[in-house]
């Protein structure tokens, strides 16, 4: 009976030490500890014994109970082992193998059952979530706040990107996760007073690095937020409530019995376990089947270069021509199509997109009460009978995708509007990328015509000021190990125009400084399946053509990513593979030329790489370089510069 027991913790990886029940990742490194104090629930976590999040608050604050303090923790936890694999081909890892050991936390109040707090505990991973019971014949609540917290070792430093006031920016449309992001700052700040946008980044001191995020977000709940605290400690947020024009409640509702989204720790002695992580997709399942085999791909857009005005007939069809040209299957076509094209020629502008085999995306605002934007199309997208009938008109002329902008919001309210859009364009077989917009949590897996999301301060930025552009490189090194590690990252860059105008006549509009190698390499660092490049007609013959035919060639979907050197805003090299090609790509952003031996475990001895890099003056080189016995390659990237090996 005994060894029975020893062999169940064993499996489990569950200790009970002192009032305190350890869990354990599968390969031992990771360990959770729970436990309460005077009727408090409190977690930490320790990777390799040393200690990651220090003793951090659990629990809800519910209309129909404070299930954060007096409770009594039931003795055992429920055990489980995850053990599953799975296949998701737009994400950084086409096949997944998850494991992990959950334990769920059963806590009473009153001598009545109160919430659960179901752990997973995966290799670098921890997960949280709450399920709340029912309170007699009470079957609905409202989750008036989420004491969740996350204490951070003093010393720890952050990396972190500020929430926006409500209803600010362009046509009173954020927040829209387009802020500035903060690097290595000192703890005990909140922003500009309205905490941070997930992911957050934390480097602990010496002993290694945690991402906090959140995934499984849909109608059923809201979007949330890191708060800076004193001391160390951060903790979740619900929306302001002066978002959607102060429409929708900022706390969500939800029916008992009733669970939250799962809050995501990833946890690593290097960078490698961020960026590599699949966490916000191993906790969600689809929702609902694909209406079809949905295709990611490669498309261009007019409006990075020629703005508003050249949303026309004869543009579009140009850069469908331009599409036909690389090989792309899309082009979207941006704003004001609606008045400056309008539907009739948009049915002959898709006829003739058929014949070249290139598809549209149509740009949609996504209106109702809570912006300013006067884009059109509007009034649809907000309206379920209006936006299925489009939808159907969409599916009857062969539109491939929407991209839908402006929504300014967290609320309950408007995260079911994201989930009623991907529904309904499930329906005609149309695919949906959303901008001015929230951060995915988990999209790719939950919902299978889900093509990515902006939510970052994306290429946009770098036509409108030449700020963005001489910071390009910082950004790009930072998105990396940041937004781009929890979910597809619809950045629309690789620009090869050096100047951000229509013709790319010089010294009219913002100058790129980066070279055209890091314009290369952004292809392959910024991951998303489908994609839309900041490239030109023009470029067809003013631009280098092993720069041309490498942009006609670079995937949008990878099969594996590792993580090779780099730190947030300075410097990144990663590695991605397609079937049995890798591709290596770093950029640089410090001012000094960065020199190192790469090591390449993944390509065999004396294989001979194809090799762009560029010298002190951004001119690039195309050579071979061998790869060394030991592995390694001797690289040099310039500031602003990249580099791309391939074997």
């Amino acid at each position: 009976m005994n060894f029975k027991y020893v062999l169940c913790l064993c499996l489990f990886s569950f200790l009970k030490l002192n009032a305190q029940t350890i869990v354990k990742s599968p390969d031992g490194n990771l360990h959770v500890s729970v436990s309460i104090s005077n009727g408090m629930p409190l977690y930490s976590i320790s990777y390799n014994a040393k200690t990651f999040l220090e003793n951090s608050p659990l629990g809800l604050k519910t209309n129909v109970g404070d299930f954060s303090t007096g409770l009594v923790l039931k003795q055992n936890p429920d055990q489980n082992k995850i053990d599953e694999t799975y296949q998701l081909p737009n994400i950084k890892q086409s096949n997944v193998y998850y494991e992990a050991n959950e334990a769920v936390f059963s806590f009473t109040k009153e001598n009545k059952p109160a919430i659960d707090v179901i752990f997973r505990v995966s290799n670098n991973n921890v997960a949280f979530k709450y399920k709340i019971h029912p309170q007699k014949e009470i079957m609905s609540c409202v989750v008036e706040e989420e004491t969740s917290g996350f204490m951070l070792p003093q010393g720890t430093t952050t990396f972190l990107c500020p929430q926006s006031k409500p209803m600010t920016g362009y046509a009173r449309s954020a927040p829209s996760y387009e802020t500035s992001y903060v690097l290595d700052d000192a703890m005990g700040k909140n922003g500009i007073g309205e905490g941070y946008t997930f992911p957050c980044l934390f480097k602990v001191n010496n002993n290694g690095w945690v991402l906090i995020s959140e995934t499984g977000v849909d109608g059923n709940y809201c979007g949330s937020r890191l708060i800076g605290r004193e001391k160390g400690l951060y903790t979740i947020g619900f929306p302001m409530p002066g978002e959607n024009n102060g429409n929708g409640t900022a706390a969500p509702g939800i029916a008992l019995p009733g669970e939250t989204p799962w809050r995501t720790i990833t946890i690593g002695e290097t960078l490698a376990p961020i960026v590599a992580t699949t966490i916000p997709f191993d906790l969600v399942q689809p929702k609902y089947k694909a209406s079809k085999e949905y295709q990611y791909t490669k498309g261009t857009w007019s409006w990075i270069m020629k703005m508003d005005n050249n949303t026309t007939f004869p543009i579009q069809k140009q850069y469908i021509d331009f599409s036909a040209a690389l090989g792309y299957e899309t082009i979207l076509v941006d704003a004001l199509w609606d008045t400056q094209i309008g539907k009739e020629k948009i049915v002959e502008l898709a006829e003739y997109g058929k014949s070249k085999n290139v598809g549209l995306y149509l740009w949609y605002n996504s209106n109702g009460y809570w912006n300013d934007a006067p884009q059109g199309p509007r009034g649809i997208m907000d309206n379920a009978a209006i936006r299925r009938q489009e939808m159907a008109w969409m599916k009857s002329i062969g539109v491939k995708g929407i991209k839908v902008d402006f929504f300014g919001g967290d609320k309950q309210v408007t995260m079911k509007l994201y989930e009623d859009i991907l529904t309904d364009a499930n329906d005609f077989g149309i695919m949906v990328i959303f901008h001015g917009c929230t951060l995915p949590r988990g999209w790719e897996r939950m919902y299978p015509n889900y093509a990515a999301s902006e939510a970052v301060l994306a290429s946009e930025n770098l036509y409108f000021g030449q700020v963005s552009c001489d910071n390009e490189a910082k950004n790009a090194a930072t998105h990396t190990f940041i937004r781009n590690t929890v979910g597809s990252m619809d950045f629309g860059g690789s620009a090869l125009n050096e100047f951000y105008n229509s013709d790319n006549i010089p010294n009219k509009g913002s100058k790129r400084i980066t070279s055209d190698v890091f314009a290369l390499a952004t292809a392959v660092l910024f991951q998303s399946g489908v994609q839309h490049f900041a490239l030109a007609p023009n470029n067809l013959t003013d631009a280098p053509v092993w720069a041309v035919n490498f942009m006609k060639e670079v995937p949008t979907t990878w099969d594996e990513v590792r993580f090779l050197e780099g730190y947030p805003g300075k410097y990144v090299i990663l590695a991605r593979r397609k079937g049995t090609k890798w591709l290596i790509a770093g950029i640089n952003a410090q001012k000094e030329t960065l020199k190192i031996k790469l090591k390449l475990p993944m390509i065999v001895s004396g294989t001979a790489l194809q090799y762009y890099s560029d010298d002190e003056q951004l001119n690039e080189k195309k050579e071979t370089l061998k790869v060394k016995k030991n592995q390694e390659a001797e690289i040099k990237i310039p500031c602003n510069g990249g580099i791309l090996l391939s074997n």
